[in-house]
């Protein structure tokens, strides 16, 4: 498949996870293992390299308690062929238009009053805001950071994969960080 095929298969319509997911988050629990945290993912690709993102954070493995709502538009960059297989392309995903964060359970909007409330309105249930180039503690942002990560993408049986988490954490913000496996799958919404 050629670059040109895998774009025009990924503008074909919306993707979206199969069943809620589960990454390793580089938070720790008390015993020194990683915390693993739980989303569901919904993805739209346009001409022009565009790209238009939105996870669901739950509290549960099975995506009953949703904390938060992270919506990203950005830009897509393709950097030329990824051995993980064939077809495979190394991709990097920059939030350069857009970076919002919704709290959907109060927990959540509370903690977020405590580590990111300079530079924000009050945090509540249902309320978005850009973190767009802005401070934003809980996700590492600095001031003027515009989010990025170094990815791949892969199509398969009209299945659309992404790079899988790093085991110990790390996230893809550097080119030795680029994944090397496949994460599941996203399928095309019907």
């Amino acid at each position: 498949m050629t670059l040109d095929e895998t774009k025009e298969i990924m503008q074909l319509g919306e993707w979206v996870s199969i069943a809620p997911e589960i990454r390793p988050s580089s938070t720790k629990n008390t015993d020194g293992s990683l915390k693993p945290f739980y989303l569901t993912r919904a993805f739209k690709y346009s001409e022009g390299d565009t790209f238009e993102l939105t996870v669901i954070n739950s509290a549960d493995a099975y995506g009953k308690v949703p904390l938060v709502k992270i919506s990203i538009k950005g830009s897509m960059v393709w950097q030329g062929p990824h051995p993980i297989a064939t077809d495979a392309q190394k991709e990097d995903f920059i939030a350069d238009k857009a970076y919002e964060v919704t709290p959907l359970l109060q927990p959540f909007a509370d903690a977020m009053n405590q580590l990111a409330s300079n530079g924000y309105a009050k945090w509540e249930v249902n309320g978005t805001q850009s973190i767009f180039k802005k401070a934003f503690a809980p996700f590492g942002l600095a001031e003027g950071q515009v989010f990025m990560e170094y990815d791949l993408v892969y199509i398969f049986n009209d299945l659309l994969f992404w790079g899988a988490r790093n085991i110990d954490g790390r996230g893809f913000d550097k080119e030795e960080n680029r994944p090397t496996n496949l994460q599941i799958p996203l399928v095309r919404k019907s």
